[in-house]
């Protein structure tokens, strides 16, 4: 046999073996039945209570179907990267060959790989971005099969939803967001010449253009639009194609979606979405819509009332403000730091301190809510001995005797302690945590300090105390504090949404009852300067230990705010001077209240109900000195006396007493703390409580 026949024979045979290896191959290779882990990632949106924007977590990747995908877009994306794509098969052989021409003459033209090869390749697990022979051959082979498997339209589709843009963008619907600001419909033949060039190179175009380089962007734009010309001659052969054409972009930013006030609101968003069951790494890929509670206008001026108002004082001074719609717990809110960016720690959320005179309330309510009236009288001046407790006092003179409306306007500690031990701390602990306070916190208070709660050595935080103090202003009722109205998912089905019930924690004559005593504290009392006189609000101030931490919260009936200040010096909390509850936390509230209810309905407070008959729990006053044998000042048999008489309408009934008579606790005489400019100073107890790093008082203002 002639030496070339064997020569040809040994070519068939090889090219057989070739071929059918080919084949074998082609057949063994199926198309990935699992798509990459990352390819339907979508960033998550969260939004401000009113539908506003307030953050993008996650990645940027916006969803498109073919028919919300314009012929332009289309076009321009073939005239980039695969001009064949309607009429191949998935691959494009003269595409291989002018990729391997481009390498070797340095000119800018289409790469190897067709949109086909592409999608398979982002879109499909199991065909890696490595660069070998090995992978391209699969790929090869995956792209053929996804050609006859699949229509041109549902290729493009999946391809557009997964190429990455640049700027983080995903896809073409975020591309057009991120470039333009417009939807992928809006673009023009211009705008989607520019976006389909950048998918060779994105990260290329990226650094250029952060330089200020625009050369690699213009050339690849006028390469674009110049294959779209010559292409579709009729749709775009109109069209300017040599540079500068390039459209306008927006100005690229880094964005720092956590500086300033929205990385404490992310925080507390991402916080309720892991109690759900949803992680970040959930948020950032899964595309939820968040609808947060938080109001856009009530954090700027939340933000403005503390920073104006404590713009004079030691940056050491740390404030937290929160503000809690009582109807339904939503956390409206909050001033937790200047700048999440530089300062991670939430002073609404994550600062626990003494309530001091600002836990009174929950005790007044286990007073009411056991049936106890307002007008039953208490220790005043003096001091209070109790089981377990080193003797409670008070240094300003409210006389020996004090109803409950003037001990909670003038914040007598003596009186709230008794009425601690009438009602019992059990009583007290269940209210406080019913209305939202930490249960565990306010049970190692109670068995490190005892009666020492009942005047605020419990901790707690801003947010924690509006929240409790919403029972108050809405008839006894408390609704779980949330940060999220509603968590719709990427297909548009609620995930999950507030909670609609609450909970009974007091009767709602109660919490009428206590109103009307915590008004007294705003009219008359230590928290005067918190009266916005168009509109009725009631408060308590609350001032522990040297002046350590002071407080004041209160409410509208719209509205709860607490505001806490304490200062803190290398790690180490120390007296804050003299700002009390009544100073600056009053004036920050104020400020933030005036505003924030500008624009609000003035509704009232339910009136009094009159809970209770009026009793004494205050001391009897001393018989005075006799001479022997005449009558002493007050009879043995006193019970006709004592208590005092109550007429019809609950009040004490008063007779005319002789002026140079001892202050008595059924003429009303000894209720009165001072005058209108008196400082209301609290009282000290005489020795520190064992085992207590520092209990709650109410020094000078309340």
């Amino acid at each position: 046999m002639p030496t070339w026949k064997i020569v040809m024979a040994g070519l068939v045979v090889f090219s057989a073996g070739i071929f059918g290896m080919i084949a074998v191959a082609y057949a063994n290779t199926p198309v990935p039945s699992y798509t990459q882990d990352d390819v339907d990632d979508q960033g998550s949106v969260i939004y401000y209570d009113d539908g506003k924007v307030l953050a993008k977590l996650g990645v940027k990747r916006i969803p498109v179907t073919f028919d919300q995908i314009p012929k332009q877009v289309q076009d321009a994306v073939i005239a980039a990267e695969n001009r064949s794509f309607r009429e191949d098969n998935g691959i494009d052989f003269r595409g291989m060959v002018r990729s391997l021409w481009s390498t070797v003459s340095g000119q800018q033209v289409q790469g190897a790989s067709t949109i086909t090869q592409q999608m398979a390749r982002n879109y499909y697990g199991g065909l890696s971005q490595e660069v070998s022979i090995n992978r391209k051959v699969k790929e090869i082979f995956v792209a053929i099969k996804l050609d006859q498997t699949l229509t041109k339209e549902e290729i493009l589709t999946q391809y557009l939803n997964t190429i990455y843009f640049g700027r983080g963008a995903h896809g073409i619907g975020a591309a057009a967001q991120e470039f333009f600001h417009k939807s992928v419909k809006e673009l023009t033949p211009e705008q989607a010449a520019y976006l389909a060039g950048r998918i060779q190179n994105p990260d290329r175009f990226d650094r250029a253009e952060i330089a200020g380089n625009l050369a690699p962007t213009e050339e690849r734009y006028d390469y674009v639009i110049g294959g779209m010309a010559e292409l579709f001659p009729e749709e775009y052969g109109s069209l300017p194609t040599k540079s500068p054409t390039a459209p306008k972009r927006v100005a690229y930013k880094q964005r720092d979606v956590y500086k300033g006030l929205n990385g404490y609101m992310i925080t507390e968003v991402l916080e309720e979405m892991e109690k759900h069951g949803i992680s970040k790494e959930d948020v950032e890929k899964g595309g939820y819509r968040i609808y947060s509670t938080f109001n856009q206008r009530l954090m700027k001026i939340a933000r403005d009332a503390v920073v104006n108002n404590t713009a004079g004082l030691p940056k050491q001074i740390r404030t937290g403000l929160a503000a809690v719609d009582p109807r339904n717990g939503r956390l409206r809110a909050f001033y937790g730091g200047k700048n999440f960016a530089t300062d991670q720690w939430n002073e609404a959320t994550m600062s626990q301190k003494q309530a001091a005179s600002a836990f009174k309330p929950y005790v007044l309510a286990a007073w009411l809510n056991q049936g106890y009236s307002l007008d039953s009288y208490l220790p005043g001046s003096g001091s209070v001995k109790l089981e377990g407790t080193t003797p409670i006092t008070n240094d300003h003179n409210v006389g020996p005797s004090v109803n409950v409306i003037n001990a909670t306007a003038q914040s007598v500690n003596t009186a709230y302690a008794k009425m601690a031990e009438k009602v019992g701390l059990d009583a007290v602990i269940d209210i406080a945590a019913g209305a939202g306070l930490d249960r565990e916190r306010l049970e190692d208070a109670e068995s490190r300090h005892h009666y020492l709660i009942s005047i605020g050595s419990s901790q707690v935080t801003p947010v924690e105390q509006a929240a409790g103090y919403s029972i108050f202003a809405n008839q006894g009722r408390h609704y779980e504090t949330h940060t999220i109205i509603k968590v719709l998912n990427k297909d548009k089905m609620v995930v999950f949404k507030e909670p609609s019930t609450y909970k009974q924690v007091i009767s709602p004559e109660a919490a009428a009852d206590a109103v009307a005593a915590l008004e007294a504290v705003v009219k008359s009392g230590t928290g005067r300067g918190a009266a916005l006189y168009n509109r009725p609000v009631a408060g308590k101030t609350g001032t522990n230990n040297e002046n350590k931490e002071a407080w004041f919260v209160g409410f509208a009936p719209q509205l709860s705010t607490a505001v806490g200040m304490y200062k803190e010096v290398n790690g180490k909390e120390v007296s804050l001077g003299n700002i009390q509850g009544a100073s600056y936390p009053t004036k920050v509230w104020r400020a933030f209240m005036a505003e924030a209810l500008k624009n609000a309905k003035v509704e009232q407070f339910p009136p009094r109900a009159n809970v209770g008959t009026p009793e004494n729990l205050a001391p009897k006053p001393t018989p005075t000195p006799t001479p022997e044998d005449t009558e002493p000042t007050f009879p043995e048999d006193d019970t006709a006396t004592w208590p005092p008489t109550v007429d019809d309408d609950g009040g004490i009934d008063e007779e005319p007493t002789d002026e140079s008579r001892d202050c008595l606790p059924w003429d009303g005489s000894c209720d009165v703390g001072g005058g209108e400019d008196q400082p209301w100073g609290g009282g000290v107890p005489s020795t520190t409580p064992q085992n207590a790093d520092s209990y709650g008082r109410e020094p000078e203002d309340g």
